[in-house]
């Protein structure tokens, strides 16, 4: 493939393509991409260090310091919320305000609407940082912010997507440059995911249910899932790679044509690939089949984009080696490449057979967050800073330091949990000559990867140092400059357009960015309508089973226990169809037995075993059994890394939600409580607690039936009860 310099209408960044009209003059806004890339070094020092704290939790428990606050199954989900929507999040809005005015040739339309956004966004981190400690969570992976949080987010992304549409419709340059393209994909998408996956009915201020039950809520929140990562954390850093990289290398994009079909291939074909986070649970056979399809047509695009970027450096490869901001830049996109082959391969049911719920997955995601999303952010930065401080970055040193300690950081970070994962999945599945499971205990398999956890963490500190290196040769570049709050600059105005001879289809696209914006907007809804509606509109598609029952009014409150406690986060509840799990835990999982779950609680990890028949003859366990293993869960399991949970024998059970949150199931949701269920809810979850109080009694402890730990043992005895029924179609 030749490089398309000359035909490329495109260019290099910010050279303008266009020279008509009248000379206009006006300035650029630095002061807020300043602010966004202050608080992206900010929140990600801590995020990374909360990750790293989580990280030594899951081999050294005493690191959750017996605090309710601050166990593994509260700070897992600040860790990745802190990492992904604050960290990342600020860094692509600093990268995208930074780029959209130079290549627009227009500064941007509100610099009220900037300071809002910021704020706004810096205001739901920091709301988001104390209410997911406090436990006050939906469950929902990477969506777990509780629903007033969830309109602020909403409102604020609106803020955003104003002054960036305004801003290009007040452009000076006709065609926009292909990192608009993707800024765009990444507003009008993640709006859409994240209203719809956020449909949910408040009970209170700090709690909600999602108006989604069992499959149907497991499939929108994996189409969310999965696209979150695709329009949060891949096209706008791809919009990125289009604007930086070849700023950087002084090179022009090395396909126009690459960059069309990359676009829009990516965009029309991510967002049908959710399912495959679902192979083999209970989700309806042909939406897995799509998502495997779609999972693999996805290597395409993602490796023409990954070429675009890397066959931009020819002949720039020398200053490769001594420059640290394309030695980030190169190892991202690199890393990029690894993380979309890996993941459309891991679509695969043979595969993901294997890697689902192990340590692969983890290991999976952090090539694409620490080597894409990090990396991108640091070259980023590195170009950024000297630029807005007009002066040299302090010490070039420091940053190539950087740069090997945060690539160490990530091999030391992703090969044991490569090894553990593996390691997790074959003695899983590994049978004794006589048919019986080798490892019928699930702690065998955690106290064997423990080594692997270890150096996850060192790898994850490794990491941290590097990112700390960097904050100090930031700081030390930005003493040693002087900030340029306002950058003038100048452009043509532009003319109304007489012909679009020689343009090309696409051309002519460009210069329509209303068009644009829709267009882009249908090629992301095609896959939703196909794949979610049916699930919704075809009873068939999701059989039910006439003796599941609602929960009681004592097991719902232990539910939302067990949902605050974040137990999600380390125990599935899925028993898909293989001999190892249906020995290990029991029937395999119906999707009839979930229809009253808000939200669903399948889980994407374990770390501890599936829960889904916990309650059922093959798994039960008495009710003292389950009261010690809260209390101190080595008594039960020896060496377990399971932290404790004595706050939940202490604290009173909140039963003042009782019959609010039994309304709203019934009244909204349509579950099937009774009128008499509803009056006497109150009635019911005394008379149940009583009972096993009462049990607890009898094996030598002594409880009030008023405790939280009575309602997370009813919620625990009850999972499973319902399987041994006909289905009903």
């Amino acid at each position: 493939m030749q490089a398309e310099i000359n035909t490329q209408p495109l260019g290099t960044p910010d050279v303008a393509t266009t020279g008509t009209g009248q000379l206009e003059k006006f300035s650029y806004d630095n002061k807020i991409v300043k602010f966004f890339s202050i608080a992206t070094v900010f929140w990600g020092i801590i995020g990374m260090t909360v990750g790293l704290l989580a990280a030594i939790q899951l081999f050294y428990p005493l690191f959750n310091f017996n605090l309710e606050y601050t166990t593994f199954g509260r700070i897992r989900p600040l860790h990745t919320n802190a990492v992904i929507f604050a960290f990342v999040g600020n860094a692509l809005f600093a990268g995208i305000y930074y780029s959209m005015q130079r290549l627009l040739k227009a500064r941007m339309f509100s610099d009220l609407l900037s300071w809002i956004h910021f704020w706004g966004w810096q205001l739901i981190i920091v709301a988001a940082a104390i209410t997911l400690p406090l436990g006050f969570t939906t469950s929902k992976e990477y969506a777990e912010l509780e629903w007033p949080i969830d309109i602020a987010i909403t409102l604020i992304w609106v803020v955003f997507g104003l002054n960036m549409i305004m801003t290009i419709l007040r452009r000076r340059e006709r065609h926009m440059y292909v990192a608009i393209w993707f800024y765009i994909a990444t507003f009008v998408t993640v709006a859409v995911l994240h209203v719809f996956n956020s449909l949910e009915y408040p009970v209170n201020f700090v709690k909600s249910y999602s108006i989604y039950a069992g499959v149907q809520d497991a499939l929108v929140q994996w189409w969310y899932g999965h696209n979150a990562v695709a329009f949060f954390l891949t096209t706008p850093f791809l919009g990125l790679m289009y604007y930086f990289l070849p700023k950087a290398a002084n090179r022009p994009v090395y396909s126009y044509k690459l960059s069309i079909i990359h676009f829009w291939s990516l965009i029309f074909i991510y967002i049908w690939a959710g399912p495959h986070h679902l192979l083999y649970t209970s989700l309806p056979g042909w939406a897995q089949a799509l998502g495997t399809v779609f999972s693999i047509m996805l290597i395409a695009p993602s490796w023409g984009g990954m070429l675009n970027g890397l066959l931009t450096l020819r002949g720039a490869w020398d200053r490769v080696r001594e420059d640290p901001v394309l030695k980030f830049m190169v190892v991202a996109i690199t890393a990029y490449g690894m993380a979309t082959f890996e993941g459309p391969m891991m679509s695969l049911k043979n595969v993901n057979a294997i890697s689902h719920y192990t340590d692969w997955t983890i290991g999976h995601v952090h090539i694409g967050g620490l080597g894409w999303n990090g990396f991108m952010t640091f070259g980023m930065l590195y170009w950024l800073v000297p630029r807005m401080w007009k002066t040299k970055l302090y010490s070039t040193k420091l940053a190539n330091a950087h740069f090997w300690i945060g690539t160490l950081g990530i091999v030391v970070y992703a090969v044991p949990m490569y090894f553990s994962g593996i390691t997790q999945s074959l003695m899983w599945k590994e049978f004794t000559a006589e048919g019986f499971l080798k490892y019928p205990n699930f702690l065998e398999t955690t106290l064997q990867i423990l080594p692997m956890y270890a150096l996850r963490a060192v790898g994850g500190a490794l990491y941290l140092a590097g990112a700390l290196v960097m904050v100090y040769n930031l700081i030390k570049t930005a003493g040693q400059g002087e900030f340029q709050e306002e950058e003038s600059a100048e452009a043509h105005a532009l003319k109304p357009v007489t012909s679009v001879q020689g343009e090309g289809w696409h051309g002519v696209l460009e210069r329509k960015s209303v068009v644009f914006t829709v267009l882009s907007l249908l090629a992301i809804l095609i896959g939703t309508v196909f794949e979610i509606l049916p699930t919704f509109l075809i009873k068939s598609n999701v059989p039910t089973i006439a003796s599941v029952k609602p929960y009681t009014p004592l097991e719902l409150q232990g539910r939302d226990i067990y949902i605050r406690e974040g137990c999600v986060g380390c125990h599935s509840q899925m028993i898909r169809p293989f001999r190892s799990e249906t020995e290990r835990y029991g029937e395999y999982s119906k999707a009839g037995e979930f229809v009253y779950d808000h939200p669903f609680l399948w889980g994407s990890k374990r770390t501890g075993p599936d829960l889904a028949r916990e309650g059922a003859s093959l798994n039960r366990k008495s009710n003292s059994w389950h009261y010690n293993h809260m209390v101190d869960p080595t008594t039960m399991s020896p060496n377990s890394i399971m932290p404790p949970y004595p706050w939940l024998i202490e604290n009173d059970l909140d039963k003042s939600t009782t019959m609010t949150k039994i309304r709203v199931m019934k009244e909204v949701m349509g579950v099937p409580y009774t009128n008499e269920e509803l009056a006497g809810a109150d009635d019911l979850l005394d008379a149940q607690a009583k009972a096993i109080a009462e049990n607890l009694k009898e094996e030598g402890i002594k409880v009030s039936k008023d405790k939280e730990i009575i309602a997370l043992i009813a919620y625990l005895q009850r999972l499973g009860t319902d399987i041994e029924v006909k289905e009903n179609n």
